[in-house]
């Protein structure tokens, strides 16, 4: 690729992604702090991947997601996962009309663009495998007939870290399924200060809606014409493979902490993750630094540990971390 072609793309893209400093801005008006979560959200939604938020409770999870709905003028659905919960109370199922006296169809509530999954854990397998359809297939099946979902469809997923009584781990093959595992923390001194001002004044500032679904979507077809270098791909794929083998990138003292490594959906998700974060830095390539912000995230539960590591105490991010100082860089 030319220079002159970077160059066009490059203004395009810095064209196309000018909105993108407006969400922020909204979506600051009414979170505080959380810089890291407000950017993760952008790259899921931009980059067509789901987002699973790990974080105690109060840290703005909920307010972030519908504060986004708002901005896009999207529909938002809630859905609070709860031990008793059926699949039927989340796709919909169908009723019978005694007036028609045929089944009509009740569609549940993934039907939005935007559907949030609170507490996601709480669920036993039946309801997570109904979920499992909607996030990869983008579609719905009740009865014999399968529905296709709206565009843009964003699950962004709770799981309270700290308490663990009635919960089912997550299966692999829906973590899997996640772009994105994002670790939400403590907001800092002042900006904690900043959230008890608000409260105590009662003055809740809302979020304009300054977009449609359907820029969504084409922001998405945009992402994907970001240029990625074959030299990023190999970097990607090395990456990857350093969670499967370590011992082939002088890290053989991970060998037996690492149960399994990343998938290939785990490469995918780094290109597009990458791809989406070098839009909203409003620029028409990716760079390698891209690869290395988005690798924490999208790594993070794609790597099982084993007995050895827990006992030792390795988390996986040591590993990630590890990983990306030791894979050459190109």
């Amino acid at each position: 690729m030319d220079s002159v072609n970077i160059k066009e793309l490059n203004d395009r893209i810095q064209k196309e992604s000018a909105f993108v400093d407006i969400i922020s801005m909204e979506m600051n008006k009414v979170i505080v702090g959380q810089k890291h979560l407000v950017e993760s959200l952008l790259i899921g939604m931009l980059a067509d991947g789901h987002i699973l938020l790990e974080g105690m409770p109060g840290l703005a999870k909920t307010l972030a997601i519908n504060t986004l709905a708002n901005i896009v003028d999207a529909k938002f659905s809630r859905i609070q996962f709860t031990p008793d919960l059926l699949p039927a109370d989340v796709i919909g199922t169908l009723i019978y009309s005694q007036k028609s006296e045929t089944f009509q169809v009740k569609q549940g509530p993934i039907f939005a663009n935007f559907v949030l999954a609170d507490e996601i854990n709480r669920s036993p397998a039946k309801v997570q495998s109904a979920l499992l359809e909607a996030m990869q297939e983008r579609q719905v099946t009740i009865g014999d007939q399968t529905y296709p979902l709206p565009k843009p469809f964003l699950v962004m997923a709770t799981q309270n870290p700290v308490e663990q009584e009635g919960t089912y781990p997550l299966p692999e093959a829906q973590v899997d399924r996640f772009m994105l595992k994002v670790v939400v923390s403590y907001p800092k001194k002042e900006e904690e200060r900043m959230i008890i001002q608000m409260h105590n004044s009662g003055s809740f500032p809302k979020a304009s809606t300054v977009l449609k679904p359907e820029d969504i979507v084409r922001a998405r077809s945009v992402v994907k014409d970001v240029y990625m270098d074959e030299k990023i791909q190999r970097y990607i794929v090395d990456i990857v493979f350093a969670t499967r083998n370590p011992e082939e990138f002088g890290l053989g003292q991970y060998k037996d902490l690492i149960a399994y490594g990343a998938s290939p959906r785990a490469s995918i998700s780094l290109a597009m993750a990458a791809k989406a974060y070098a839009f909203i830095k409003r620029r028409g390539y990716v760079v390698p630094e891209d690869v290395r912000i988005v690798s924490e995230d999208v790594l993070r539960h794609r790597i099982g540990l084993t007995y050895e590591a827990e006992a030792e105490n390795v988390k996986t991010t040591d590993i990630i971390t590890e990983i990306i100082n030791k894979v050459e860089v190109p």
